[in-house]
Formats: structure tokens, C-alpha cells, sequence
């Protein structure tokens, strides 16, 4: 039974692997498809937290895997969305770029500061994330012809822009305490 400690990442992976069939039916106007397509991919994500929360099944590999199966989706999405000229370029490139930042940042921190522990996602963070779940479901419903949903999609477009930058400056902020700490304790 200790194989099933590896049933989060299996569907973290099976998450992965449906970009694939989700960047088609995107590209092919199957607007539908694609919707339930996400919202399945949103439905593994939630059970394979819970899967690894409430059984211990946590590791370094799962933190890793799983925040980068939700980047790749909305990068997917946003990318397609932005070929098909749905959503503005400029707010890929922030979105991107805000991403880009954090993994310098990070990597920066780690190669001359000190090792970090993978942390969870700021509030800030999180609400970032929320939204451009959001924004990706609102568009899929609106393009699936399902409900016209622009004049929502046009106020999520500010408020993720503005979550992005925020977002970002406060991991910029976060990265500038915990060199500042480093610094001191070696002191």
C-alpha cells in the first residue's frame, strides 16, 4: 500500500498531461470541451491536495510538481487565449513576467543567501492565483457561448493586472527580508 503514497503526484502529472488535449480544444474552437476539460483539472487539483494533506503523502516532489501543473495550465490557456486574440498580450507578458521575478528572486536567495524551504503561496499570492483561475473559466464560458460573460472578463483583466503586480512586488519585498535575516544571523 505505500505505492499509494504517490497517487498526488500520479494525478498531479495526469494534470500535466491533459495540456495537451486542452491546448487542442482551445485551438479548435471546442470552447466546451475545453471547459469541462479545466474544471476536471481544477477537480484533480483539489483531490490531490486533499490526498496529500490528509494522508501524509507530502514530499519535495510534490511541491514542486504541483504549483508548476497549475503554471503551465494558465500559461497554456493564456498563450491560446492571446494567439486567438481573446487576452491582451501586455497581460501575458506581466503575468510571465511577475513569474520570471519570483524564480530569479528565488534562485538568487538560494544560490547566494541560503537555502529556502519551498513556503507556501502569500494571500496575495493566492488571491493572484484565484483570479486568473477565474478569468481563464469566465472566458472559456463566455467563447462555449454558454453566458456572456465579457463585461466580468473586462474587470477581471484590471484586477489581475493589478493582483499581478502587487503580487509581485511583495515577493520582491519578502526576498529583500529574508536577505536581510540571513545577513543578521550570520552577523
Amino acid at each position: 500500500m505505500t505505492y499509494l503514497r504517490h497517487l498526488p503526484n500520479v494525478i498531479t502529472i495526469g494534470r500535466m498531461l491533459s495540456l495537451i488535449p486542452l491546448a487542442w480544444l482551445m485551438l479548435n474552437k471546442q470552447y466546451t470541451g475545453a471547459l469541462i476539460l479545466a474544471l476536471l483539472a481544477g477537480a484533480s487539483d483539489g483531490v490531490d491536495g486533499f490526498l496529500a494533506k490528509r494522508f501524509g503523502w507530502t514530499g519535495r516532489l510534490g511541491s514542486i510538481l504541483d504549483p508548476l501543473a497549475d503554471k503551465l495550465m494558465m500559461l497554456c490557456c493564456f498563450s491560446v487565449f492571446v494567439y486567438q486574440q481573446h487576452f491582451p498580450l501586455w497581460l501575458l507578458l506581466l503575468i510571465v513576467g511577475r513569474d520570471v521575478v519570483i524564480i530569479l528572486g528565488t534562485s538568487y536567495v538560494n544560490f547566494f543567501v541560503g537555502r529556502l524551504k519551498i513556503a507556501t503561496p502569500t494571500l496575495i499570492s493566492k488571491i493572484n492565483t484565484a483570479l486568473q483561475i477565474i478569468l481563464i473559466l469566465t472566458l472559456l464560458v463566455t467563447l462555449s457561448g454558454l453566458y456572456n460573460l465579457n463585461q466580468l472578463n473586462q474587470w477581471l483583466f484590471i484586477w489581475v493586472a493589478f493582483f499581478t503586480v502587487i503580487s509581485g512586488i511583495h515577493y520582491v519585498w519578502l526576498g529583500f527580508k529574508i536577505k536581510q535575516q540571513f545577513k543578521q544571523e550570520r552577523s
